[in-house]
């Protein structure tokens, strides 16, 4: 049986070059960086060559702005409650993002509503498209920030936030911008310098680093209040002994990223639009829920009509292919996907819709056999459905 990852936009493999940059600073090279002799200065030297290459990831000039955290979600929570402490008033308590951003975002904003502050949630057309207009037209001058992803988790959809963050400072100059990078970094180049984005954030294990390291960008003048407080580090702006050796991980997958970024490009997204050509012609109950114009090349999401997908998974799973029904922090819940609601994806596919989110370890192989196995379970459990005459209906 062959082993086939398909959910990288859950997390992705740590790529050998990255673990061998990280072992140095698990073994010899192990001083804390804030301290004053020679080995310290090793490992400070270290992050601050990381941070470079993260700025140079981020199409920046300058590497101050960068902020290394845990990972996304602090850095999603740093910068929306940073945002607010700093900003905000009994006059100036509206936020606006959109239904589909990542739980790590909307859970955030869920509790500022319950403290007071007023979200206005903008949706997506039916090929998770952003009416950009309607978005701007939601901006007032009680509007302290405004926050939309630059690519989606679930479907793939690429956001155009330049062109947001510009508009929107045209009609608030006040207003600041956070964008959700953490599907977009690696997958397509990311260009912020002379950008109107305030806070840009990135997650490490998206690109091949290890889980538990990530930054955050931060425009040069924007003021905000630390989410963690403590000591000096990070310019004062994140609290903690730094973690070198992940931290150096990041720094080497950034740059591994962009060497592989015209590999990304064309190979993945033909292996991406090989098996989503095949899958859709195989099976007369397919229908592509990723039909943004524009989407990132490894995310294909198909709904799979009245086949439920937790069954789904559980059969692949024992065929060694390995996808997602959607966000990996929401696996755990029985709950449609809110992206696909949001999308108003049908009902008859809503429950049976399936990520598949390849990366550029992804085989040749692994996409014929995924080619070859997906319809065989989807028929199987078509004669085990309590829609049978629909699916027979539709040749299955």
């Amino acid at each position: 049986m062959k082993n086939v990852y398909l959910d990288n936009n859950a997390t992705t493999r740590i790529d050998d070059r990255v673990v061998e940059k990280m072992l140095p600073y698990l073994k010899e090279n192990y001083a804390n960086p804030s301290s004053m002799y020679d080995t310290a200065h090793l490992t400070a030297k270290a992050i601050e060559k990381a941070r470079e290459q993260v700025a140079e990831f981020l199409g920046l000039n300058s590497p101050k702005g960068i902020i290394f955290t845990s990972c996304a979600t602090e850095s999603a929570n740093t910068a929306i409650k940073g945002v607010v402490n700093q900003y905000g008033s009994e006059s100036k308590k509206h936020i606006i993002t959109t239904q589909v951003e990542h739980p790590c975002v909307l859970s955030v904003y869920e509790n500022l509503e319950k403290k007071g502050y007023r979200t206005t949630y903008v949706g997506v057309n039916e090929n998770g498209e952003l009416n950009i207009d309607n978005l701007l037209s939601k901006i007032t001058p009680e509007t302290i920030l405004l926050s939309v992803m630059h690519a989606n988790n679930e479907t793939g959809a690429i956001y155009p936030v330049y062109e947001i963050a510009s508009e929107a400072k045209k009609i608030n100059k006040d207003i600041k911008v956070f964008v959700d990078g953490v599907q977009a970094a690696g997958k397509f180049p990311i260009k912020l310098e002379g950008t109107d984005i305030d806070f840009y954030s990135i997650s490490g294990h998206k690109f091949h680093a290890p889980k538990g390291v990530g930054a955050l960008y931060v425009k040069k003048g924007v003021l905000f209040e630390p989410f963690m407080l403590g000591g000096h580090q990070e310019g004062s702006l994140r609290a903690g002994t730094q973690n070198t050796p992940y931290i150096v991980a990041l720094g080497e997958a950034a740059k591994l990223a962009m060497e592989n970024m015209d590999y990304e490009l064309t190979e993945v997204k033909r292996l991406r639009d090989k098996f989503e050509t095949n899958i859709l012609k195989a099976l007369p109950n397919a229908k592509l829920n990723s039909k943004s114009s524009e989407r990132v090349v490894n995310t294909s999401n198909i709904g799979f009509e009245y086949i439920e997908g937790e069954l789904i998974l559980l059969y692949l799973n024992d065929l060694g292919i390995y996808a997602s029904s959607g966000s990996a922090c929401t696996s755990g819940s029985l709950d449609p996907s809110h992206v696909l609601r949001a999308q108003k994806v049908p009902f008859t596919s809503l429950h049976g819709s399936i990520r598949f989110s390849l990366s550029r370890f992804t085989t040749e192989d692994e996409i014929d056999y995924a080619i070859e196995k997906v319809p065989e379970v989807i028929r199987k459990l078509a004669k085990m459905s309590p829609f049978q005459a629909e699916l027979n209906a539709m040749g299955l």
